[in-house]
């Protein structure tokens, strides 16, 4: 994670999060993956509680929401050539950053469990499969069943404690 600057996202910045998410999602599509719902537009994006990026031109990002009083990692994507950078490890650890400053206990996301850049890589930084949801986040993995989003893998919720203020 040394030299990787995650800042919040600008205006500008908010333009360039679909090809990085639709550069991400080629991963996916490599598994066989093709029918994936379309990137977000950046005017999604800025109704975000926030979004964070990394990289000028942005390399990855993080978007993150306010789900049942918790930090919620909605979206994190990196684009495929700068994988393996630190990238993806320093964006979770500004959102942790970020969830502590806004008071939030724990930062949660919904993730494929086989995946091997899903729940296996969250759970290497420290994130845990967890039954614990609220109905918010209820609403949000039926929302993504809705999408069809269970067809490609089990989906699973993940939760990250946030440190408690020293």
């Amino acid at each position: 994670m040394a030299g990787v600057v995650v800042r919040v996202a600008s205006a500008a910045d908010l333009l360039e999060l679909p090809a990085v998410e639709e550069a991400a999602d080629e991963l996916f599509r490599a598994r066989g993956v093709l029918d994936l719902p379309a990137a977000a537009p950046a005017a999604l994006r800025a109704r975000a509680w926030r979004v964070l990026v990394a990289g000028r031109p942005v390399q990855g990002f993080a978007v993150l929401d306010r789900v049942d009083g918790d930090v919620h990692l909605e979206q994190l994507s990196v684009h495929p050539a700068s994988m393996r950078q630190g990238i993806g490890g320093a964006l979770l650890a500004a959102a942790v950053s970020a969830a502590w400053v806004a008071g939030a206990e724990r930062v949660t996301l919904l993730t494929y469990a086989d995946v091997p850049w899903n729940a296996p890589w969250y759970a290497r930084h420290g994130w845990q499969v967890t039954d614990d949801l609220g109905p918010e986040l209820q609403a949000l993995a039926a929302h993504e069943e809705e999408l069809g989003l269970t067809r490609h893998g089990r989906r699973v919720a993940m939760a990250r404690p946030v440190p408690a203020a020293r």
